[in-house]
């Protein structure tokens, strides 16, 4: 009677990037996001407020935050889903190392979720956000534990912007996380801070106008520690990006 093998080789689980070994939650980077719909709102903190949530050795360039609400309507591997970003622009000290933090991200897509975590250390968490275009105005939401924690919104489509403007008062193409993994018992495996930049960026559009930022207390979702002192203009773009790999820029078991 022929025999059969049914285990998995060691080469193949060496050459593996993700779980389950024969359904993979996540693809190997680069991944492509294509007609991406983003409606990203700035507004003023309190610097102080900023720091408070940064690990060391980052530090705040200013007292922005910026806020994304995306709709990923044909991403490779993960599908239709939405996302939002909060980000505070940062420096690593001693160093000329510019980018944009991610101290909370939420989005309803699992494998998403993994990715950013696993692979970047986005400190990614279970959410429901959501873009809305109401009669003339662009409403972005994210909804967890049935309390909507930010309501941003923004003029339809009244002034054309461009990709340089944008990037201008905005240079968040570099992401900057602190990427966590203990070690099975306990002790640390990795404690890094990681870098990512978008590539292959195409915007098709971009507007340019007025827009608000609401903030609702959420103990699972603390974006009210960074509290609106200023309203800026808003913008809400098309584009096609690629999620490369990225890189260490600290090392905290190292340094």
């Amino acid at each position: 009677m022929e025999e059969f093998n049914m285990s998995i080789s060691r080469d193949e689980v060496v050459k593996s990037f993700s779980t389950p070994i024969d359904n993979p939650l996540i693809p190997r980077f680069p991944v492509q996001f294509r007609k991406n719909e983003i409606l990203t709102v700035l507004y003023r903190t309190d610097r102080a407020a900023i720091e408070r949530i940064l690990p060391d050795p980052l530090e705040a360039v200013d007292d922005l935050v910026i806020v994304h609400f995306y709709h990923m309507t044909d991403a490779e591997w993960f599908g239709n889903y939405y996302e939002s970003a909060i980000q505070v622009q940062v420096r690593l000290k001693g160093t000329d190392i510019l980018g944009a933090y991610s101290p909370y991200l939420y989005l309803g897509n699992d494998g998403a979720i993994a990715a950013g975590r696993e692979i970047y250390g986005q400190p990614k968490k279970s959410g429901n956000p959501s873009i809305k275009f109401v009669d003339d105005l662009i409403v972005g939401k994210v909804e967890r534990n049935g309390i909507d924690i930010i309501t941003g919104t923004m003029a339809y489509k009244q002034r054309r912007s461009s990709r340089e403007e944008m990037l201008s008062a905005i240079p968040f193409t570099t992401n900057i996380n602190l990427k966590i993994i203990p070690h099975i018992d306990g002790t640390p495996a990795i404690h890094q801070l990681t870098a990512r930049t978008f590539s292959n960026l195409v915007v098709h559009e971009c507007w340019r106008g007025p827009a608000t930022m609401e903030i609702r207390p959420n103990a699972q979702a603390p974006v009210h520690n960074l509290p609106v002192r200023e309203m800026m203009d808003g913008y809400y773009w098309v584009c096609d990006f690629d999620l490369p790999m990225g890189e260490v820029i600290h090392d905290y078991l190292k340094s």
